[in-house]
């Protein structure tokens, strides 16, 4: 069965306006709706770097206790929590493949190792 969720931990956390910290979410896979639409948003448009933002609010469904994430939750992000969600979209939604071909360097034997997607459930 195909996972669609997967759930993270945040290295640093995401601080609401009462002081609460939230480190624990769930990012789902993306669609091409969700890759397409943020183009034709004029913050993308006008700042490129934006996109990121957008896309990561409407992936992220959960973070914490919060009861929606929204594009001002991702921009008041740490950097690092920035970058480490980014890299875990990117992981995600790439070309599918959670496992590398290694050789060992003693007997150059191929096999496959699943990668350790850290952070994730």
């Amino acid at each position: 069965m195909l996972q669609t969720e997967y759930e993270f931990i945040l290295p640093a956390g995401y601080i609401d306006k009462e002081g609460n910290l939230h480190q624990e979410g769930v990012m789902r896979m993306a669609t091409a709706a969700d890759e397409i639409l943020p183009l034709k948003d004029p913050r993308v448009q006008n700042n490129p770097a934006y996109l990121i933002v957008l896309l990561l609010s409407r992936v992220v469904t959960r973070l914490g206790s919060l009861e929606v994430v929204n594009p001002k939750i991702i921009e008041s992000l740490f950097a690092s929590d920035l970058a480490y969600l980014q890299d875990l979209y990117n992981r995600i939604n790439g070309n599918g493949m959670r496992s590398l071909q290694i050789s060992c360097p003693h007997c150059e034997q191929n096999f496959a190792v699943e990668l350790d997607l850290s952070g994730e459930s």
